[in-house]
């Protein structure tokens, strides 16, 4: 299994497409979703909800993309956020640094590095454009932020590198008129925004990408008080440690200061059961803290929750500790304040974030659930029933003796209930093979037997078993077979 073939599905199959394609100078960075990569995508929005949000009891809310240049010079973004690029000296091309030097000979330096670094190594290795053979100019930074400009006198303002800083600027707002507690999780869906350098492979690196963010508000003198921290206690998560992967508990982690405190286990754990449900392979993640070099300049801790592939490991989630850098930054530049009361004692809250990346996720869950079978002769995308696009086709067996009326008839009733797909055209079998690649769990065939005693046929995809069922039956079937856990 690999990039290639899912690529192939999804461009085959409806789930991504490049934007503007059609177009010589659409730019690179840009994807859309079709049909099937939305349907996936709002059911893991669904489960994200429910097994985070809704679990913890969160608020959610819905910023503003496009926000005022003081939000991002509190920030720290119009000032660091940056990446490390080289220029070829002949041809013109730019490269970003950290990656040409991985890619080329393998020594790995965190774009965080000082610009030295980038030149010693290009120098030492003696390394030339990939495009022209020509030498570079010295390493630069380049900051990622779009900026617009707003109204006839086109005042500067940027669209948002993240989704949080909504969320910061309007905690106290929210924490008053919510009637907040700490800890307090604020969440926030939506699109965000990063002139990157080198947007490549689809989804994995986009300049316009999906983000579902958390951000616990919390007291910093009770980080280890955690009253739900039993329900995750015995979560097992899987920590890089030494360079080996070690699965333990959270009270373990805890216990053993690899995990800092109660409060950042709780939340890694919620995060592993999530993920869990989502069907991707829990043996190939891991949680890797960050070193001091890695970590993004707002962070004090920060762990990455990566899943390994076969294009190597994919960070999904940024898990960092934020401290009170945000609120600090925003009470100092904007002159309001950010304290609240937590029982009887003042505070500024401290924050832990957990940035989850969609678009990522979303691939990673296509590539761990995609399957060729090479002894049926097909390719099945195995997603648990509640994610598929398509939950069932209903199909006739063929089009006369009244079969395509009955099948109509049943696909209006359950069209509404559940996601259904009809199809009345070619060999069974090939209707078959289709829905196997959409990930449809079930398949309903109307045949003759049908006008005699009111059965359909049930076909499951993993198994290909099939096996006859009630016509009255199959709504309460599917009710159970895709609901959330």
């Amino acid at each position: 299994m690999n990039y290639d073939l899912v690529m192939k599905l999804a461009l085959e199959r409806g789930f991504y497409f490049p934007s503007c394609e059609v177009y010589g100078d659409a730019k690179a960075g840009f994807w859309e979703y079709g049909p099937s990569g939305v349907s996936i995508k709002n059911k893991f929005l669904q489960l994200w909800r429910r097994e985070l949000v809704r679990r913890d009891r969160m608020l959610e809310i819905d910023g503003s993309q496009i926000m005022s240049s003081s939000v991002f010079e509190a920030s720290g973004h119009l000032s660091s956020f940056a990446d490390p690029i080289v220029k070829c000296k002949k041809c013109g091309a730019t490269f970003r640094a950290d990656r040409l030097i991985s890619e080329t000979c393998q020594v790995e330096i965190p774009e965080s590095a000082a610009l030295e670094e980038f030149d010693k190594v290009i120098t030492e290795k003696k390394l030339l454009c990939t495009k022209c053979q020509g030498e570079f100019d010295a390493a630069k930074k380049f900051n990622m932020m779009f900026q617009v400009g707003i109204g006839p006198e086109a005042e500067p303002a940027y669209l948002r590198p993240e989704t949080c800083q909504s969320i910061f600027v309007d905690f106290p707002r929210l924490y008053k008129t919510m009637r907040g507690k700490l800890p307090l999780g604020i969440a926030q869906v939506g699109k965000s925004f990063r002139n990157e350098i080198a947007p490549r492979q689809s989804l994995l690196r986009l300049r316009e990408f999906y983000q579902a963010e958390i951000e616990v508000f919390c007291n910093p003198s009770k980080l280890n008080e955690m009253e739900r921290f039993s329900e995750v206690q015995d979560t097992t998560i899987r920590i890089l440690i030494d360079d080996k992967i070690q699965a333990m508990t959270c009270k373990e982690a805890v216990d053993s200061n690899t995990v800092p405190n109660k409060l950042v286990a709780y939340y890694l754990g919620l995060l592993s059961e999530f993920y869990e449900k989502t069907g991707i392979d829990m043996s190939k993640s891991r949680f890797r803290k960050l070193g001091d070099k890695e970590k993004a300049f707002y962070a004090d801790v920060a762990f990455d929750f990566e899943v390994e592939t076969t294009i190597g490991w994919l960070e999904l989630v940024a898990c960092n500790y934020r401290s009170d850098y945000d609120l600090t930054s925003h009470a100092k530049k904007s002159n309001e304040k950010f304290e609240v009361m937590d029982g009887e004692e003042k505070t500024l809250p401290h924050v832990f974030e957990l940035s989850m990346g969609i678009d990522r996720s979303l691939y990673t869950i296509l590539e761990h659930s995609l399957k060729v079978d090479k002894e049926h002769e097909r390719t099945v995308l195995s997603v648990k029933p509640y994610l598929a696009p398509i939950h069932v086709g209903v199909l006739s067996l063929v089009k006369k003796d009244g079969l395509a009326e009955i099948t109509d008839e049943i696909y209006l009733k359950i069209k509404t209930k559940v996601d259904a797909f009809l199809d009345h055209s070619g060999a069974i079998g090939r209707r078959y093979r289709r829905l196997d690649e959409l990930g449809a769990p079930f398949a309903i065939t109307v045949d003759h037997q049908t006008k005699e005693d009111d059965t359909i046929t049930i076909r499951r995809r993993d198994s290909m078993e099939q096996s006859r069922i009630k016509i009255s039956e199959l709504e309460t079937i599917l009710s159970k077979e895709i609901s959330f856990p």
